[in-house]
């Protein structure tokens, strides 16, 4: 598995632009990755800190990874501090785990799992992220269902 290490300081993106705080990595280094700009990635920040994620573009041919507000707080690091990091490859390329409620269902219903595959890795992380904080199973069904018979139109 691809690794790339190295320290760097804190960066934030413009307020029109999210104002998220995040890593910059140039092209070059991403594209030594097996998926290239599609690689989903583990970043470990300070031996202390690791997270799933994936890389969005700078608008200049480089890439950066968002660090959330959270994890500079349990590192104790602010804007501008250098931190120590490391970015893997993440060995599943849909970069989250699919929920145990997700599987069961389309273990048992073939035809949204057959929309399921056809959807990109993109939407996939989508329709698990919509409904990964809901406890009421019967409203994770609802959006599972509602969210692939969408999908199934657009594939018309």
């Amino acid at each position: 598995m691809k690794t790339y290490q190295g320290i760097q300081s804190i960066k934030q993106l413009e307020k029109r632009k999210g104002g998220y705080y995040y890593l910059k990595f140039d092209s070059e280094i991403i594209n030594q990755f097996s998926r290239k700009r599609a690689t989903r990635m583990i970043c470990t920040i300070d031996d202390k800190v690791s997270y799933r994620c994936g890389l969005n573009h700078l608008g200049d041919g480089n890439f950066y990874i968002i660090v959330a507000g959270k994890y500079l707080k349990e590192l104790n690091k602010e804007l501008g501090e250098n931190i120590v990091y490391k970015i893997e490859e993440d060995p599943d390329p849909l970069g989250v785990d699919i929920p145990e409620v997700l599987s069961v269902f389309l273990e048992q219903d073939m035809d949204a799992k057959v929309i399921f595959d056809k959807l990109t890795d993109g939407k996939k992380r989508s329709l698990i992220f919509s409904f990964t904080k809901l406890k009421d199973i019967d409203r994770q069904i609802k959006i599972i269902t509602e969210f692939l018979a969408k999908e199934k139109l657009k594939m018309k």
